[in-house]
């Protein structure tokens, strides 16, 4: 399989789970960012994205693979982000990640067996523990590294998100169907 050259060996299981998956929900900070949040003297936020994510999230939508983000902080900068790469689903300050999760489920008429979630942190692994593929960036707290289905080789910020949208598009068929640019 072509993702076994680009990223990591990966079973038979994870493409098994991965082929199914018509929605990919992500945490944002620790994810899309490095975790790391700056302050300006005026009190603004700053963070980092990475475009490599953003092509990769752009290509899923483009592929009819649904995606949200479900993160515990508000940020005017995650809404910005989010609209430019057409993410639809956008959560924020959800201290219950298990409630927008149901709420998804629900509207998109999706069984949990069909979505991917990507985290970082413990509040991620309520919703993760339900979800059809499980996974932990390569730096993301060692109990969600220890029982998600898959652990990316690339850490948070810097392109864990585009290696699992590689991931999910080879498993079904779509990579390399893409045509647009990263934002």
């Amino acid at each position: 399989m072509l993702y076994q050259q680009l990223y990591q060996a990966i079973s038979a299981d994870i493409a098994s789970r991965a082929a199914k998956i018509k929605l990919l929900i992500c945490d944002v900070d620790g994810v899309f960012s490095d975790g790391r949040i700056y302050l300006g003297n005026q009190g603004e936020e700053l963070k980092a994205f990475h475009t490599r994510d953003g092509y990769g999230i752009k290509a899923l939508r483009q592929a009819n693979i649904e995606v949200a983000v479900i993160t515990g902080r508000t940020s005017s900068l995650v809404e910005q982000r989010m609209r430019a790469l057409t993410v639809p689903y956008i959560f924020q300050g959800q201290e219950n990640k298990t409630a927008a999760f149901k709420e998804l489920l629900q509207q998109l008429q999706l069984s949990a067996d069909h979505v991917a979630y990507i985290g970082d942190d413990l509040a991620d692994w309520e919703v993760m523990q339900h979800c059809g593929l499980a996974i932990a960036v390569q730096d993301a707290h060692p109990y969600l590294q220890q029982y998600a289905h898959l652990k990316t080789s690339l850490p948070g910020g810097f392109g864990a998100v585009r290696e699992i949208c590689d991931l999910l598009l080879i498993a079904q068929g779509k990579f390399m169907q893409f045509s647009g640019s990263s934002t």
